[in-house]
């Protein structure tokens, strides 16, 4: 993983599939990679949601969680961009 925004989509995923998935991108992102942007949906609910907040906030490569562009995306930021 190389792009400095890698962007998952976790619509129909159960909180144990995304957290393989997000586990997964961030032990292979590289140094290049400044953001990893969930998009989770928010119609349905906001389990996903609230489970990436419960779950990243304090994770050892994420620097901070932020919501995205829009209620459906939640932004893990891994690095700043200068």
């Amino acid at each position: 993983m190389n792009d400095p925004f890698v962007t998952i989509d976790l619509h129909g995923k159960t909180q144990t599939e995304a957290m393989r998935i997000i586990n997964r991108a961030l032990s292979a992102a590289g140094p290049g990679v400044y953001q990893i942007r969930l998009v989770h949906g928010f119609n349905r609910g906001t389990s996903l949601r609230d489970m990436i907040w419960d779950e990243y906030r304090y994770h050892k490569k994420v620097l901070r969680v932020e919501p995205g562009d829009n209620p459906g995306m939640t932004s893990l930021v891994l690095r700043e961009l200068y």
